[in-house]
């Protein structure tokens, strides 16, 4: 059974509320990425990655793109391991707002155009299709993934670092928390 390792993107160009609604990575972000592939790939063979999935977000690609060049793949990307989804309603100065009420609750109680919970286990579900992948995603995704594998129903049950490695197994139809990646020490992400 081969495992499935999710990734915080790198630190982006700007935050959440900022002019650009899809950032690539800064300068720190950049080098981010190239240590994590570094980290992967430093894996005993039997335990190292052999596919790559990105969120379709370019910070998610840009942080892929080392790893997936040092493997000799493509990326592939799949929207299901991509950000939450914003409440049509909101404009984006209104998304860093929402997401902090959001981060507060939990799944069941997140306000907008969706069930949140059914987002959250949907996220966890797409990975259970990567075994022996590495797969590229975001702080709320991966909230997601670790609430659903250890049945919380927080929204923010951990706060995986940029370019932090949680790695999951998939077991029938369950994912399975192996280990939490790095936490972030600062509380602004």
């Amino acid at each position: 059974m081969k495992s499935i390792h999710v990734i915080r993107h790198g630190r982006p160009a700007s935050t959440w509320g900022g002019a650009d609604d899809d950032p690539g990575l800064d300068a720190v972000g950049l080098e981010q990425a190239r240590a994590v592939a570094c980290e992967i790939l430093a894996l005993p063979a039997a335990s190292r990655p052999d596919r790559v999935v990105s969120s379709p977000l370019r910070r998610c690609r840009e942080t892929a793109a080392p790893l997936a060049e040092a493997l000799g793949v493509e990326v592939e990307i799949d929207p299901r391991v991509g950000e939450i989804p914003t409440p049509q309603a909101l404009s984006a100065n209104e998304r860093p707002e929402w997401l902090r009420g959001a981060f507060s609750g939990r799944w069941a109680e997140i306000r907008g155009d969706l069930d949140y919970a059914a987002w959250a286990r949907g996220v966890a579900y797409a990975l259970l299709s990567y075994d022996g992948a590495a797969v590229f995603s975001h702080f709320v995704a991966l909230n997601a993934a670790v609430a659903t594998a250890t049945g919380q129903e927080q929204v923010v049950v951990f706060r995986p670092d940029h370019c932090s490695r949680t790695v999951f197994q998939a077991e029938g139809d369950r994912l399975i928390l192996v280990e939490k990646g790095r936490e972030a020490q600062s509380q602004v992400l």
